[in-house]
């Protein structure tokens, strides 16, 4: 019995030594696997492209190359909504667009684009610190496949058109490409216009086919996309402000060990900060290479501007109140945008 019970206790120490060498070993594999990170977006040479770049340098550096970033700007890897499923399912790992793209992952990523949300693109850049909104924000969209890890505002919306839109009333009947969000497409039925929901990749050519009169989007996009070959008019209506979410594909990091899922946190965060001033300047820089071009920048009468406003005042309110969680959203947006005036 006495040799039975030795026996028992080498084999059981044995099996435990066994286990904790294969558990070293699979830490050390875990150690030095590389991860692809596939990062992707529909714009290029702008701020949410120098975003991209700084971020994949930023956890290639401090992953020791563990993770290995590749970008693709332009919507390279499909159309916006094939890029969120892509990311939804990890066919991509990190997709960077404004937030209002994803309102089918989610209604309530479209708060963001309630028109009169903020007065100026300051303000906008400290709402996205505000810990109320950003926890509400980078949330959405964890049951659907998804993971936020930033949030900044890159520029207020203006209108590109074929024709000079001068005065609020030269809206009446255009057609206006805006995003698929309701908040948009309320707030410029209220002005007249007869909206369309666009892709961005479709935009440019619709532009220059004249299946659209018009387009609301921001000026980087329009310099760095060649909208200038299409149309030669912009009007600045400064609403909405376009932000940009970086959200990660979930499955993609709850496969990361915890140290990489801590480095893309922590990055993405780092980052968004890191690129605000870069945003600023990047739009200074899109209006004045689109008069040197030849555009024309157009402002409405100071009295039409105030009377846009005050119409497009209620629309989230308006959208949102028969909608529990919208609502809800909203106002957590709302009250972090009155707490960073």
């Amino acid at each position: 019995m006495r040799e039975w019970k030795w026996e028992t206790r080498a084999q059981t120490a044995l099996a435990a030594t066994l286990f904790g060498l294969s558990l070293l070993a699979g830490e050390a594999q875990a150690q030095d696997k590389t991860y692809v990170m596939k990062i992707t977006l529909p714009t290029i040479n702008e701020s949410q492209h120098l975003f991209a770049k700084n971020y994949a340098a930023a956890v290639e550096k401090d992953s020791g190359g563990r993770i290995k970033a590749e970008i693709y700007p332009a919507n390279q890897l499909g159309s916006i909504p094939r890029q969120i499923e892509g990311t939804q399912f990890n066919a991509i790992q990190c997709a960077i667009m404004p937030p209002e793209y994803l309102v089918g992952v989610d209604e309530r990523f479209e708060v963001m684009a309630a028109p009169g949300l903020v007065d100026s693109l300051e303000q906008a850049q400290r709402l996205t610190t505000d810990p109320a909104a950003l926890k509400m924000l980078l949330g959405l969209g964890s049951n659907k496949g998804l993971h936020g890890v930033g949030l900044y505002a890159i520029q207020p919306s203006s209108i590109i058109a074929r024709a000079p839109i001068r005065h609020l009333s030269d809206l009446g009947g255009k057609k206006l490409r805006v995003i698929a969000s309701p908040f948009q497409a309320a707030a410029f039925q209220r002005l007249g216009a007869t909206t369309i929901a666009m892709s961005l990749g479709d935009v440019l050519p619709a532009l220059q086919q004249g299946a659209i009169d018009a387009a609301l989007n921001g000026m980087t996009i329009y310099t760095s996309m060649h909208y200038g070959d299409a149309a030669k008019f912009i009007t600045e209506i400064n609403q909405p402000t376009i932000f940009s979410i970086i959200e990660v594909s979930k499955t993609w990091y709850d496969s990361l060990p915890k140290d990489l899922q801590q480095i893309i946190d922590a990055d993405g965060a780092t980052e968004s900060q890191a690129v605000k001033p870069h945003a600023l300047e990047m739009f200074e820089k899109a209006r004045n290479d689109w008069t040197a071009s030849g555009g024309e920048l157009i402002s409405l009468p100071p009295e039409e501007q105030a009377t846009m406003l005050k119409t497009l005042a209620s629309v989230g309110d308006d959208v949102s109140k028969t909608k529990p969680q919208l609502s809800e959203a909203y106002k957590v947006v709302t009250s972090a945008a009155q707490r960073a005036h």
